[in-house]
């Protein structure tokens, strides 16, 4: 997360996640109605501000609606991003008589 007048980036842990904001632990305080930007997995960059501030959490509400199902996916999973050696064993069966005695 950054604060818009800043740039500095803030690790924090999201608790909820919704179509129009989330709820965040962060260590820090910051005043209600400052423009916020939180980067989301498979999203990327998501303005918005400041709705709420207690006990080490807050909430943000967007500026604009997301997908929260996009910012689930996980990582890395296409077939794609696998190397070739490991995609073509994956599709090609073994040739029978061709396998190796270990």
């Amino acid at each position: 997360m950054r604060f818009s007048n800043t740039k500095d980036e803030h690790e924090v842990r999201i608790r909820n996640l919704s179509a129009g904001g989330l709820m965040a632990e962060i260590p820090t305080d910051a005043p209600r109605g400052e423009p916020v930007e939180i980067k989301l997995r498979s999203i990327g960059w998501v303005s918005g501000h400041i709705a709420w501030v207690t006990d080490g959490r807050m909430g943000i509400a967007f500026d604009h609606p997301i997908n929260p199902k996009d910012a689930r996916n996980p990582v890395n999973a296409g077939v794609m991003d696998l190397p070739l050696y490991l995609q073509r064993l994956n599709t090609t069966p073994p040739v029978p008589g061709k396998l190796r005695r270990v």
